[in-house]
């Protein structure tokens, strides 16, 4: 047989060893590689991965060895992997803690830690001693200039406790992109805004509906051991106390006052809402914490782009690698939180296009940083603090492809990307998910704010293009009712000790996705600008700060 080969003109085989060389990348994301890596990392050895323990050392140990097997660059000046950061534990004493209402100086309600309200110390004091503090209700508490969106008006809120309605506004969708949950809707920015306010504490009204999820969610989520960073400034400025309260706590509270919640509630929609006091009704708050010091880690690796102009600048691929450890009393023999999905399956994933994107170096234009971040579970804190101590200016970075636990359920039609719309990255997924005859789709439960609960939010908040591409939701070859099995399932599971491999899982899907998230980066690693926030995204502003002080 002839050998045709010799014919075909150079520059065409030259255009086709560099497509081959891709397309080789691309095959070695398989199912079984990606499977390979959540077996170690979620198995029992590895102690369920929670910050400060064993298992943390066991997977800081396993990726900084994948990451040199793969032949990745140590991604910290100091040429190591390893960025290390402290965390403040803080569990408050329930049985010593306590909240009275008072009107007109007589206590007429006294709550209960837990049922009825769960607070702790802000200002990171072991004793809060609030004696007949003064009540106002903010409304959604929201100050945004780009939407003419004031809920303070000219009122002077300092050394007031602040009670917020939860969420954001939702009537209309030129505003607060209606339905969606921005960070103005976030518990997190209520607290935040009411120490920027000079308040003396923050207390956010809980219903189901505002919150996305039941009382249960806020008493466990807060009734145990919480971390956060250490504060380094004065804490003199803080509130000294953040908290929540039960729907039916916050009925009584309004009512002491001559006011109705719901009504309430329902009047911090209209632009017009001005500050609410609670006339006559004062509130006493004691107290008690105990503290902890402890360190978490984050692991960073390296590939130096090759473009002169262009190598200085970086895209960030993240996961978090840590998960809930081991639980204080064993489940039918089990105790450990295996976290397969939650995060071993975006660690994975990371990895295995880590190891991709190093067969083609050569070809990529800016430089690529992988991060497996720790402490995710205790708030984003891993991810958080890099923000806070980058290794390079957020200014440098195009953008960041955060990876939290993938599709294990099979094949789908589309990919879910939250953040869609939001920045350029969207056209470029859309792009390569139709030459797979696929579809990409935005966040299928705006409502419940995802874009800020996970690490690519840390990433957004110092002005970096972020997106956070999810599960789809359209299953091939799949028996009918398969979406409600699979829904069942990952309720079941999810932070469960049964996040384990089980019978339901199938690689096929996250090695499609994760196959359609490495070709979609070597475009954005190589695009001729750096990502943009669409005109008008409430992290454009901040963006365009990051850019302006990189120069």
């Amino acid at each position: 047989m002839k050998n045709y080969t010799l014919l075909i003109p150079i520059a065409v085989l030259f255009l086709i060893g560099c497509g081959s060389q891709t397309d080789r990348a691309e095959s070695s994301i398989t199912g079984q590689s990606l499977l390979n890596h959540i077996e170690i990392l979620s198995s029992d050895e590895f102690e369920g991965r929670a910050p400060a323990t064993r298992g943390e050392d066991l997977t800081i140990d396993y990726l900084v060895n994948e990451l040199q097997n793969i032949g990745i660059a140590p991604g910290m000046d100091d040429g190591t992997f390893v960025q290390e950061f402290p965390l403040l534990g803080q569990r408050v004493d329930g049985p010593a803690s306590s909240i009275s209402i008072n009107r007109n100086g007589e206590t007429v309600e006294i709550l209960s830690f837990g049922s009825e309200f769960m607070a702790w110390p802000s200002n990171e004091e072991e004793q809060v001693e609030v004696q007949n503090a003064e009540l106002i209700y903010v409304g959604y508490g929201i100050q945004a200039p780009e939407f003419d969106w004031d809920d303070y008006k000219d009122v002077d809120v300092a050394g007031k406790v602040l009670v917020y309605k939860n969420s954001d506004p939702s009537y209309d969708p030129n505003i607060f992109d209606g339905d969606s949950r921005l960070y103005y809707g976030r518990w997190s920015y209520k607290f935040e805004k009411a120490e920027e306010m000079g308040a003396l504490g923050a207390i956010i009204v809980h219903t189901t509906p505002t919150a996305g999820y039941g009382w249960s969610v806020v008493e466990n989520s807060w009734g145990r051991e919480r971390f956060t960073l250490p504060r380094t400034d004065d804490p003199a400025g803080r509130p000294v106390f953040n908290s929540w309260l039960t729907e039916e706590v916050s009925e009584a509270l309004f009512s002491h006052a001559g006011l109705d919640l719901h009504e309430m509630l329902d009047a911090a929609a209209d632009r017009e809402f001005r500050p609410v006091t609670l006339e006559g009704v004062t509130m006493d708050v004691n107290l008690t914490a105990h503290y902890s010091d402890m360190s978490s880690r984050n692991v960073i690796g390296k590939i130096e782009g090759n473009d002169p102009d262009l190598r200085d600048e970086y895209v960030i691929f993240s996961a978090h690698h840590d998960h809930l450890g081991i639980a204080p009393e064993p489940v039918d023999g089990d105790s450990i939180f295996n976290g397969a999905w939650d995060n071993a399956s975006g660690t994975a994933a990371v990895l295995e296009i880590a190891n991709a994107l190093k067969q083609i170096e050569g070809d990529l234009r800016r430089s690529v940083l992988f991060m497996f971040v720790g402490a995710e579970e205790m708030g984003l804190l891993g991810s958080r603090y890099w923000s806070e101590n980058p290794t390079v200016h957020p200014g440098k970075v195009s953008a960041n492809i955060n990876l939290d636990s993938m599709q294990i359920y099979g094949e789908t039609r589309d990919l879910v990307l939250v953040g869609y719309s939001r920045n350029t990255m969207t056209s470029i997924f859309r792009e390569f998910a139709e030459r797979d005859a696929r579809t990409v789709v935005p966040d299928l439960q705006p409502e419940q704010g995802f874009f800020y609960r996970s690490d690519h939010f840390s990433y957004a908040r110092v002005g970096i293009p972020a997106i956070f591409p999810n599960p789809g939701r359209e299953y091939l070859d799949k028996p009918e009712g398969f979406n409600a099995i699979a829904d069942s399932v990952t309720a079941a599971n999810y932070h469960a000790l049964s996040d384990e491999i089980n019978e339901y899982w199938d690689m096929t899907g996250m090695e499609t996705d994760t196959r359609l998230i490495f070709r979609a980066s070597i475009d954005i690693i190589n695009a001729n600008e750096m990502m943009e926030w669409y005109p008008g995204d409430e992290f454009e502003a901040i963006r365009l700060q990051m850019l302006e002080d990189a120069q």
